[in-house]
């Protein structure tokens, strides 16, 4: 949609700002702080029920740092209160409507038809909530994704998580740069080289390091790649003002 808006508009001579879709990967290096980390990744992935672009939606564990960071994800995902947000304690509201619910769920059939492995089926605790009213949908995580997996390509827009492991630096770096989206990404480690490396390697126009979602300040582009930002001028920040701005030049010579 966001490529047939940009098209379709710049045809016509109009300058455009087209947000397009996201599929936001979260790298696990096993030097990570994983209590912290995995705080980090609830937030990303289950926050606001998903449904936001910045949502982290591909886990990527490198190396040693999958067992120990699923095991302590898993457990803090099944122990995570799913109900209506006026209630205390709640941590995780329903979805918008009953048709993206039902959106969802069909991803999740999606991924346990084509072979993931699911380690938290969000489907049992929307069953429960569903009950007393309300478009109700637990988080989801899924192991073992591979690359063909229709829940490892499209966005989703929702609480679900796909693991999808790999054995080096170098492997995250090409597993995110093939994605044909671009919005936002983040690495979670204690080494600056790996930070470093992969923030300046990876095809991503908002970078976070140690940070869940890499939402920047105003006052900096929101600056999604690829197939996640059509046109020249990205939202907020400079950018922005120079969007809406009509240049002028004035060249004055007095005798």
């Amino acid at each position: 949609m966001a490529r047939y808006i940009y098209t379709t508009a710049a045809a016509e001579g109009k300058r455009v700002q087209a947000l397009g879709g996201a599929k936001n990967h979260l790298i696990v290096m096993p030097d990570a702080d994983m209590p912290k980390t995995v705080e980090a990744i609830i937030g990303s992935a289950f926050g606001a029920a998903g449904e936001r672009c910045l949502a982290g939606s591909v886990l990527v564990p490198v190396g040693d740092a999958a067992g120990p960071l699923l095991d302590l994800l898993v457990k803090r995902t099944r122990a995570l209160a799913v109900g209506h947000g006026s209630q205390a304690g709640v941590e995780m509201g329903p979805l918008v409507t009953s048709e993206h619910c039902q959106r969802v769920e069909g991803y999740v059939e999606k991924g346990v038809a084509e072979g993931a492995t699911p380690l938290v089926d969000g489907r049992e605790a929307g069953r429960e909530r569903k009950a007393g009213g309300g478009f109700f949908l637990g988080p989801t995580i899924f192991d073992h994704v591979t690359p063909d997996m229709t829940i490892a390509r499209e966005e989703i827009f929702g609480p679900v998580l796909s693991v999808m492991r790999v054995n080096t630096l170098d492997e995250a770096i090409a597993l995110v740069n093939r994605s044909p989206f671009g919005n936002a990404t983040a690495i979670f480690t204690s080494s600056g080289k790996a930070a470093r490396e992969y923030s300046s390697r990876c095809e991503v126009g908002m970078v976070g390091v140690n940070v869940g979602v890499a939402a920047p300040m105003a006052f900096f582009p929101f600056a999604g790649w690829k197939n996640s930002f059509f046109g020249d001028l990205h939202a907020h920040g400079k950018d922005a003002v120079a969007f809406y701005t009509e240049q002028k030049v004035i060249m004055s010579r007095w005798f």
